[in-house]
């Protein structure tokens, strides 16, 4: 039975210690496949409802920025997907018969259905779940749960025909634990990847649903448990590889010789990795929060005050006072902003006059508020939320068209044109894997249309995900990162907060590790913003901006990835190696015999790669 090979590389291998005695963990798979959601694509014909102009790029360009409405057929994706799944992860984990090979032996009937054994032209064997009349009927498998015990899921499935939003579930005592989700398609097989943490131990039962009456196939299952040491070791493994660096340094005199026991000291200057705060008004009159927030963050999200309700209460009646005021304070304190945002498709978040507008009043309203806004700061903000939460809502593409989103990416592309990020900022794409609406398949799919629509807009588009958790599903936020990585680009977590209660805390600092660790997250901004009558989830102080325990766990957290200073001597042959966090530092080198000292600045971020990197300094 041929399968086609993984070619995705497989974790870094960790190592962790456990009651004293050091042991090997199974390296963690972050690999995932994208194929079936956007990657490899065909092209069709397509026409929407604009009036008035010929499609070619003129005139789309025309119709970005807002002034018309045009006819025209336009290209969208159609989607080709992998021929056969690939072989199970970690040989299936748990699961008996993971890959098909034996028949359906290990495999049952959920839901009073029916389901068959297949094979594939190419000789592959699968399951399929036939003449569906209910979403849960489909295959399912017997498992026992270990308590306390990450669990990542993965499978690949299909569908007979058209597509369909397919989850995997796992049935505890007294629960139904949504795993994750996947869009699944005919004539290829795409794959799921999620997870769960076991909350007992206990029987359990894997299966998956869809609320499409089509057959399902389903082949190459895995379900993996790793102990909580284990998962935190292999974080621990992929913060030493994503976010640190081993620096060799050679100190040598004016003829080249090695100078044993030169003093070497590394000041550091400043911190690779942006993490930073929602930030409100109230930061302009209260000295005490500056302090705060200045001593502790790299990035601002301004919550409120760039959102259009706030610079445009009324029609035509600007007012920018706050957010610049707080864009002057965030500069004169060396803090990027994100720009939060230009529209937001809730209709419920639209200012109050915009919301009844007819089209052609609609259409001036917002061509004028995305020249305004992202005129104002072009140049000034690393990133633009363009339009807040579109896997959820629709208020823009309900009145101009499925496509309106990607006009608005283009319009404000063209009107910041220089380095800031794109981003499409979601929530619950990390949070929960039983909205199907923002599970990572759909938000992949959504990209590929707004790039696919207008190609310009591939050029710095970013992934934002929100990160709005209650209890979080630390196994399945890997998963959806690690597929979300397979788009290439980058990835920040945008608005963090967790739901208040006992494990508030706790919850947090595993939210923060978690995106930290992982390789493809590039920024993590926390949704904080501090206002005298409380926060709007999750507060990092008191009134008096003393620590809660959540801004306990960011202070250790800061302190734990931040630069921090190193000093010590050289070897005999001149040698002084440290692993130091990708940022910035000062050298300073001196000996004994000589009358003074040399300093250097040195930086340090992932490059080529290399685990190593390697300095000369001649003193």
């Amino acid at each position: 039975m041929a399968r086609p090979a993984a070619f995705w590389l497989v974790g870094c291998i960790v190592a962790l210690l456990l009651q004293g005695c050091a042991v090997r963990s199974l390296p963690y798979d972050y690999s995932a496949s994208i194929e079936g959601q956007g990657t490899r694509t065909q092209v069709s014909r397509r026409t929407i409802s604009i009036t008035g102009c010929q499609c070619n790029t003129s005139s789309i360009r025309t119709w970005i920025i807002l002034t018309d409405r045009f006819h025209c057929s336009v290209d969208v994706l159609r989607v080709q997907c992998l021929p056969e799944p690939l072989e199970p992860q970690y040989g299936g984990g748990v699961l008996r018969n993971a890959d098909f090979s034996d028949g359906l032996r290990g495999w049952s009937t959920f839901g009073f259905g029916s389901v068959a054994e297949s094979t594939s032209a190419a000789g592959n064997g699968f399951a399929v779940a036939l003449n569906r009349t209910r979403p849960y009927q489909s295959v399912s498998q017997k498992v026992y749960l270990q308590g306390d015990t990450h669990y990542t899921l993965s499978a690949w499935l299909q569908v007979s025909d058209g597509s369909a939003d397919v989850r995997a579930v796992v049935k505890t005592v007294g629960d139904f634990v949504h795993a994750g989700g996947v869009v699944a398609m005919a004539g290829c097989w795409s794959m799921l990847k999620g997870g769960l943490t076991a909350a007992s131990s206990g029987p359990a039962e894997l299966y998956f649903e869809s609320n499409a009456t089509v057959d399902l196939w389903v082949d190459s299952v895995s379900l993996k448990p790793f102990s909580r040491a284990e998962w935190a070791a292999h974080r621990a493994d992929s913060v030493v590889a994503a976010r640190k660096k081993t620096v060799r340094l050679q100190a040598t005199d004016s003829a080249g010789n090695p100078l044993d026991g030169a003093a070497v000291s590394l000041d550091a200057v400043r911190s690779n990795f942006p993490l930073g705060a929602a930030m409100s008004r109230y930061i302009l009159t209260n000295s005490a929060y500056q302090t705060w927030f200045a001593s502790r963050f790299a990035v601002a999200t301004f919550e409120n005050e760039m959102k259009w309700y706030s610079t445009e209460p009324a029609a035509g009646r600007e007012d920018y006072t706050v957010p610049d005021a707080m864009m002057a304070f965030a500069k004169s304190n060396g803090i990027a902003v994100r720009g939060h945002n230009v529209f937001w498709d809730q209709p419920s978040q639209q200012p109050g006059w915009v919301q009844s507008l007819p089209y052609p009043q609609l259409l001036a309203a917002a061509s004028r508020r995305i020249r305004s806004v992202v005129s104002r700061y072009a140049g000034q903000v690393i990133g633009w939320d363009v339009v807040n939460e579109n896997l959820h809502f629709n208020f823009y593409e309900g009145r101009f068209g499925w496509d309106a989103s990607t006009a608005f990416y283009a319009a404000a592309r063209l009107l910041d044109a220089g380095s800031a990020l794109m981003f499409m900022n979601e929530f619950n794409t990390l949070e929960q894997p039983g909205d199907m609406a923002a599970q990572p398949a759909r938000y992949l799919q959504r990209l590929r249309q707004i790039i696919a629509a207008y190609p310009e807009n591939g050029a710095g588009m970013a992934i934002g995900l929100e990160g709005h958790f209650t209890n979080p599903n630390i196994p399945y936020m890997r998963a959806a990162l690690d597929t979300l990585a397979q788009a290439g680009i980058p990835v920040w977590l945008t608005e963090v907060d967790v739901a208040a209660g006992p494990a508030q805390a706790q919850h947090l600092e595993e939210v923060l590790r978690e995106a930290y660790a992982h390789p493809a997250v590039q920024g993590i901004v926390i949704w904080s913003a501090w206002h005298p009558e409380g926060c709007y989830v999750m507060c990092l102080t008191d009134n008096n901006f003393k620590n809660l325990p959540q801004g306990d766990v960011v202070d250790r957290l800061i302190a734990e990835w931040r630069a921090t200073p190193r000093a010590g001597a050289t070897d005999a042959q001149g040698y002084f190696e440290a692993q130091l966090v990708h940022g910035e530092y000062k050298v300073t080198v001196s000996h004994p015999a000589l009358n003074s000292s040399i300093s250097r600045s040195l930086k340090v971020d992932l490059g080529s790669g290399s685990e190593h990197y390697f300095v000369d300094i001649q003193v």
